[in-house]
């Protein structure tokens, strides 16, 4: 029997929500699984300024600007803060045997811990394909 995904296990992230403000908050309602594979998962830190306007998340020494700074354009958001949040809780996991892969997108995004195997099976078995925001495949904030 092959694998297949368990939707119980996917959290819903909704990338518009995310680009809004909701980084911290999607990341805290996933640390509870994050800590199954992470011993001490790292605090995140938004800068936010609704009057510039302006988000900003980091985490360690990076920094994802979601909107403002260096553009204008506010239509990347999305896509903006479902790398920054995948890319966080990815970046922890580099020494697990999981990662963290975005099922959807869009307003539809949801996150599940898998394996690479798991993963893979899945795109090979389902119409559904995990993947990880940031690979060449992905085309931004819809799947």
């Amino acid at each position: 029997m092959s694998f297949m995904l368990n939707y119980e296990d996917a959290i819903h992230l909704d990338a518009e929500a995310l680009a809004e403000g909701g980084i911290a908050e999607a990341y805290e309602r996933l640390l509870l699984r994050l800590r199954d594979f992470v011993a001490n998962p790292v605090e995140i830190i938004e800068e936010r300024d609704d009057d510039s306007p302006s988000y900003l998340v980091r985490f360690g020494d990076k920094s994802f600007p979601i909107y403002g700074f260096d553009t204008d354009d506010m239509s990347e958001s999305w896509e903006n803060a479902t790398v920054a949040l995948f890319t966080i809780v990815n970046d922890q996991l580099a020494n697990s045997t999981h990662r963290f892969y975005a099922i959807n997108g869009g307003n539809d995004l949801f996150g599940m811990f898998l394996t690479p195997a798991q993963a893979e099976e899945v795109r090979a078995n389902e119409s559904d394909w995990p993947y990880l925001p940031n690979e060449p495949e992905w085309s931004g904030g819809s799947q």
